[in-house]
């Protein structure tokens, strides 16, 4: 079969469950005879021989049933880093660029500081800011091991020696260290939530927090204090519908300065707080 009649093809079946048919099609060929897309414009009429054109079928199919192209090809963008992911870890988000965004902002250029990613997942955080802020020292907890697999492969595809891995429960590997940002996006979603039908592939570990969404983000709220260091930050990503109930949370644990950011689709996906021991006051930007 020719690769533009392969092309084709695909993109009727996965016009159903894809709002970008075509272009997973094409990346999904690409994979199969790793090559550039461009090879596939240049050359249409290539033929794809029995063994390529089975591979190629059983990834479109993978695709058609729902899975994210980000578990298919093994990869996804994230702040200009090609990341590896794998069904341990989250695919990573273009709104979670906004905590990395966020983060950016507090930490000074040269600045030498401790920074804290809890659940880092693929690295994807911790990866963004070690390698814009070279100085700082990045710190990234998981419970997964296979996550901290993941997340140590892309470190160091990335060149970063600034990034160090833990395994462990939250705040539990770092006791007794003291950070002047951490950074967390953590499980937010209620276990009830129809939307974790759709996110089947994923981890739902890393997905489902309790019946409201807030049991993980509580736990931070508590357990971080005791590793922050005077006026430092705590920056959580959540649920559009969640900034109210996470400011609660944080001003009832004592933080100050509580702020909830929107993304760039205009919902609030980010709250940051600093620790100071004060009752907070909040405000919403």
């Amino acid at each position: 079969m020719r690769l533009d009649a392969a092309i084709s093809e695909a993109v009727e079946r996965l016009s159903q469950s894809s709002d970008s048919a075509r272009l997973d099609a094409e990346m999904l060929l690409c994979r199969t005879i790793d090559m550039p897309r461009s090879y596939l414009f240049a050359h249409p009429e290539d033929e794809l021989d029995v063994l390529s054109l089975d591979r190629f079928e059983a990834l479109v199919s993978r695709r058609a049933d729902g899975e994210p192209m980000a578990y298919i090809i093994g990869m996804r963008e994230f702040w200009s880093h090609e990341l590896l992911v794998s069904p341990a870890t989250l695919v990573p988000r273009p709104e979670t660029e906004l905590l990395v965004d966020l983060a950016l902002r507090e930490i000074p250029r040269k600045a030498e500081w401790q920074v804290l990613d809890l659940g880092t997942g693929s690295g994807a955080i911790a990866i963004a800011l070690a390698g814009e802020r070279p100085l700082c020292e990045i710190t990234a907890t998981d419970i997964s091991v296979h996550a901290l697999a993941v997340a140590r492969e892309n470190v160091r595809q990335a060149s970063l020696a600034n990034i160090t891995c833990i395994e462990g429960n939250w705040t539990e590997p770092v006791h007794g260290r003291q950070f002047e940002i951490i950074v967390s996006n953590p499980p937010y979603v209620r276990s009830d939530d129809e939307a974790l039908k759709t996110l089947r592939f994923e981890p739902v570990s890393a997905l489902e927090s309790g019946p409201d969404g807030l049991d993980d983000i509580r736990i931070l709220a508590q357990s971080c204090p005791p590793i922050l260091a005077d006026g430092g930050w705590l920056m959580i990503e959540h649920g559009a519908e969640q900034p109210d109930a996470v400011a609660s949370i944080l001003r009832a644990a004592g933080y100050a300065d509580i702020a909830c950011h929107k993304d760039l689709a205009g919902l609030p996906r980010v709250t940051v707080a600093r620790w100071s021991g004060k009752q907070a006051r909040t405000h919403h930007t």
